[in-house]
């Protein structure tokens, strides 16, 4: 064999072998092409503290179906929303922006007219986009899904009715050429807690976290939340075995979040890491590695630049707070962003108390901007002892706080705060140990405090005025009056 046959043979075997390299590196590098656009499915929990989830250290309720889908997917341990509110914490889901921004800063409050969604952007990427469940944003023009019947759209339950999947299967089957987006905003375990058996998880035996009082109505109160836990975990293995049963599995990016904290003092309507923090689990056939976890920081603005990237899209609009986390999924990125923030104005659910808050994933800093002041919520405590809405163990609460320390400080930790907080969370889940005046961390005080003021000035936040009756009256004739220059 000659020198120059020899020497062709080579240059065709090399060229072959860069090739296959190329071909195997777009491979890695691309599991979407691969695979294609995905149908897009959200299950959204409502008022479900993250850590009372099996999934999350949850001592008590049994959610075997949330615990499959997560087996199949992708944990996230340090996801986040930016207000502990229904009505603010979705606003962000769907536009992708912080509260200030979208406008829906205070709970029954509306989005800036103008406002874009998640409706707008899929729509123009060739989805259709629905809803079924509880709508909870306004107005309309900013929030156009089409609504789909089967899930019960008020959050003070009928105990008698039950839900339906006729209409998620119909709307997930209707055009087969066509991809979807289809919300799933469920209404459990939100007050009342009247769905689901509560008799398998007897009161004397629960496992009350340390940041709820031990009385025998919270008790009787917590056993019916973990009831309905239970009962949302079963309308969750519905909703999976509907799409299942389309065949539509495979090519569908599921997504789960609880949303915020359940309605306990020192979750819901407050900044601490059991308002803020959120289940979240995302799982995609073929593209998200199953059983996977992540660490990585993300926060529900960042959700629809992330499914933007999913469907295609290449750039994200400007007008986003939130930033694609597309590479955590597909494990090439174990971080994401650095910080999370949120806010907390509590108008219209009791006097003006507001509240803005950083967390690293591993300390947590809060400013009360008006801790002079007690916090007080109408619903939690039981503004007129009627209602559905209701609760009636915040009054032994008070009684027990008499006689009992520790509710005498988890009362005082509720109802008066001090200006600043800082939690070492990783270490102390429930954030009960107040380091703020530990010298040992004054460093990351600070660090956290300057990276707070800047986020506060970026979104046009001037705290104290935010909160006011003035300024929510504004917000809800579409006339915001602070925010970020758009």
């Amino acid at each position: 064999m000659n020198y120059t046959w020899v020497s062709f043979i080579c240059k065709i075997i090399t060229i072959s072998s860069w090739l296959i390299f190329v071909n195997i590196a777009n491979g890695l590098d691309s599991s979407k092409n691969a695979k294609g656009r995905p149908n897009i499915l959200i299950i959204i929990a409502d008022d479900c503290t993250y850590n009372d989830l099996p999934l999350y250290g949850g001592k008590n309720a049994k959610t075997p179906f949330i615990d499959s889908l997560a087996k199949e997917g992708m944990l996230f341990t340090r996801a986040y929303l930016a207000e502990a509110m229904c009505q603010p914490c979705r606003s962000e889901l769907y536009t992708g922006q912080y509260p200030l921004r979208n406008g829906c800063a205070w709970n029954h409050s509306s989005s800036r007219p103008g406002t874009k969604s998640i409706t707008h952007y899929l729509t123009a990427k060739g989805y259709r986009v629905g809803l079924s469940g509880k709508v909870h944003v306004k107005p309309k023009e900013v929030y156009p899904f089409e609504k789909i019947e089967g899930f019960d759209l008020n959050c003070v339950r009928n105990p008698t009715r039950d839900h339906s999947l006729r209409g998620i299967k119909k709307f997930m089957t209707r055009k087969e050429s066509q991809k979807f987006c289809l919300v799933v905003a469920l209404v459990e375990p939100h007050v009342p807690w009247v769905m689901g058996d509560a008799s398998q998880y007897p009161p004397q035996n629960i496992n009350l976290p340390p940041n709820i009082a031990d009385t025998p109505k919270t008790r009787e109160a917590f056993s019916r939340y973990l009831a309905e836990i239970t009962y949302m975990d079963n309308q969750v293995g519905d909703i999976l075995k509907v799409l299942k049963d389309t065949g539509k599995s495979e090519e569908t990016l599921v997504i789960f979040s609880s949303e915020q904290g359940s309605q306990f003092p020192g979750c819901k309507w407050t900044n601490w890491d059991t308002g803020l923090h959120t289940a979240f689990i995302a799982r995609w056939p073929g593209v998200i590695k199953s059983g996977s976890q992540t660490d990585a920081i993300i926060q529900y603005a960042d959700v629809l630049p992330t499914l933007l990237e999913a469907s295609g899209e290449s750039k994200a609009p400007r007008s986003f707070d939130g930033k694609s986390f597309y590479d955590v999924l597909l494990s090439k990125k174990k971080s994401h962003r650095q910080f999370s923030f949120g806010i907390h104005n509590n108008l219209p659910e009791g006097p003006a108390y507001p509240v803005r808050t950083i967390s690293d994933g591993t300390f947590r800093y809060i400013r009360n901007l008006k801790s002079e002041e007690l916090y007080i919520e109408k619903h939690l405590m039981g503004w007129d002892g009627k209602g559905d809405l209701n609760n009636p163990y915040w009054a032994t609460w008070v009684r027990s706080s008499w006689v009992n320390k520790k509710t005498y400080q988890l009362v005082k930790r509720y109802m008066r705060r001090p200006h600043e907080e800082l939690y070492h969370t990783n270490a102390d889940t429930y954030e009960l140990n107040n380091l703020i005046s530990d010298p040992n961390y004054l460093e990351i005080k600070e660090r956290l405090s300057n990276q707070l003021d800047l986020w506060m000035k970026s979104q046009g936040d001037p705290g104290i005025l935010h909160d006011t009756d003035e300024a929510l009256s504004a917000a809800r004739k579409g006339k915001h009056m602070y925010g970020p220059k758009q």
